[in-house]
């Protein structure tokens, strides 16, 4: 069970730094996503090809975009990871929790929450 759950990670990390942080989501889609494909988000759909365009879309409206993955919790078939998204230089960012089930090392379903880092805090505890 360990290295099904190592896999998983793996195949979560490669993922994101193809797709997202290498800006390649054809590639991406293509290695990664089950034909099948299901997005929890309300406001996007299911399959690779909306995936693909929504990449596209923020790399050429955040050129300068990362995203740093900071933990990565893997449970049965499904990984979790909390990540620092920033947009530009400067950015103060969003904490993201995205939530993956994989099924024989395919992404079969996703899930996100995003919280803006705010300037201040109500105590002296970092978010990452």
């Amino acid at each position: 069970m360990d290295n099904k759950l190592e896999d998983n990670k793996r195949i979560v990390r490669e993922w994101t730094e193809l797709a997202i942080n290498g800006r390649k989501p054809e590639e991406a889609a293509a290695k990664y996503l089950d034909s099948n494909y299901r997005q929890h988000n309300p406001r996007a759909a299911d399959g690779a090809e909306p995936f693909i365009n929504f990449v596209k879309y923020f790399v050429q409206t955040f050129p300068d975009f990362h995203l740093d993955l900071k933990r990565m919790i893997a449970d049965g078939d499904l990984v979790v990871t909390h990540s620092h998204l920033t947009r530009h230089a400067g950015d103060r960012g969003q904490a993201v929790v995205d939530i993956f089930r994989l099924e024989d090392g395919k992404i079969v379903e996703h899930w996100d929450v995003i919280q803006d880092i705010p300037e201040t805090a109500a105590n002296n505890n970092p978010m990452f």
